[in-house]
């Protein structure tokens, strides 16, 4: 990847970590701190990776993508709109009655999304349904899908991860955002998954661990996803809750708070700082 993409997958980043920051803050509801550890994924899937077009949300041939962590959808609506699915201004009717982009994503009103989701555990095997009908129907799509580190507690998770390398599903990327806090504290006091890279390869899959805010690695992963055959493909990607706003910065406090008026002020002048730094170079 060449500094120039580099910087402008960046900039869009950090755009969806503005997005992030208004809607949560009109919504006075929603989940910042995942949603910002997974910004630069986002910005990654939809700007270089996925085969998407905003003008035909519904082409039958296109990638889909579900979000497991189904409540850090204010980082998918970032993303959406900052590629061109809907108004960037809808933004701010984050979780309003007659919204399109309520709470938890909605495949049924929003465009852009391809599942609906937030009972955890059960959009990634949403997501190997989908990798599965692709491949009966002889579809060349591809299927991606992020989980959440606390997420991986519930069972389901690891059903659908053993029909996936049962099947051979190829065709999909399941990545976990190992950021190490939810919603009741650290991970590994809560719930201790372990070494995630070693399970999953027990459960069949291919896997690659990356810095999730790095974005040669991030194509390296993805690079090597489409190339592996005949097992599925697991990301262990390794972020930091929080990221891009200085009080959020790996604090389990901002996994579900909304920022007030004077915390919203800081983080947005944090990011537009951080904007013009990367516009100026």
């Amino acid at each position: 990847m060449t500094q120039a993409e580099k910087r402008d997958l960046e900039i869009k980043a950090t755009r969806v970590r503005m997005g992030i920051i208004e809607g949560t803050h009109a919504a006075k509801a929603g989940h910042p701190g995942g949603s910002l550890s997974s910004a630069d994924l986002f910005t990654y899937l939809y700007f270089k990776e996925m085969n998407i077009d905003p003008q035909n949300p519904h082409d039958p041939d296109r990638d889909r993508f579900v979000l497991s962590k189904g409540h850090c959808a204010p980082g998918l609506y970032a993303a959406l709109a900052l590629r061109g699915f809907f108004p960037w201004e809808e933004l701010l009717t984050l979780r309003q009655i007659g919204s399109r982009l309520q709470g938890h994503p909605n495949m049924n009103m929003t465009p852009g999304v391809d599942m609906s989701t937030g009972s955890l555990g059960q959009g990634v095997s949403a997501a190997a349904g989908m990798a599965l009908a692709a491949k009966h129907l002889g579809k060349s799509c591809r299927v991606y899908t992020l989980l959440g580190d606390g997420e991986i507690e519930e069972g389901q998770v690891w059903e659908a991860l053993m029909l996936a390398a049962n099947y051979k599903l190829d065709n999909l990327a399941v990545v976990i955002d190992k950021n190490g806090l939810q919603i009741d504290g650290p991970t590994k006091d809560v719930m201790d998954s372990g070494d995630l890279a070693a399970k999953l390869r027990a459960f069949g899959f291919e896997v690659m661990e990356i810095n999730g805010h790095d974005y040669d690695e991030l194509e390296a992963a993805f690079k090597k996803a489409r190339e592996t055959k005949g097992r599925p493909f697991g990301i262990v990607m390794h972020t930091i809750k929080g990221l891009g706003v200085s009080y959020m910065t790996n604090s389990v406090e901002w996994h579900g708070k909304a920022p007030n008026d004077a915390e919203y002020e800081i983080a947005m002048n944090e990011l537009q700082a951080k904007l013009a730094e990367l516009e100026a170079k």
